[in-house]
């Protein structure tokens, strides 16, 4: 019988690695990577210089995160739990007006 429990290494995953893993995963679902690219106007030459942006990272888990099946679909495919994902996506993000962090 195989389990579906996580680890806690996944839960303490690299953000940086996770932002990695979305980008390849988007890169592989070409209807959701084009729709990406148009959202950003970045151009698919530029997608290998912009994933050390932690901007292009934030607003790329942006884009994943305010589609919440899509983000779904991202968290089957590669077995990350959402927590996981959203621990990646609060890292990368700007603090907002309710966080306290200002």
């Amino acid at each position: 019988m195989q389990s579906n429990f996580k680890t806690s290494k996944q839960l303490a995953a690299d953000p940086q690695e996770t932002a990695i893993a979305v980008l390849s995963w988007l890169a592989n679902e070409p209807d959701m990577f084009s729709r990406f690219l148009a959202l950003t106007g970045v151009e698919p030459a530029q997608v290998r210089n912009a994933v050390h942006d932690p901007g292009f990272l934030a607003g790329m888990l942006d884009f994943l995160m305010n589609h919440e099946p899509t983000a779904v679909a991202f968290c089957e495919a590669t077995g990350t739990m959402p927590d996981t994902l959203a621990a990646v996506w609060r890292h990368f993000s700007s603090p907002g007006l309710g966080s306290g962090e200002y």
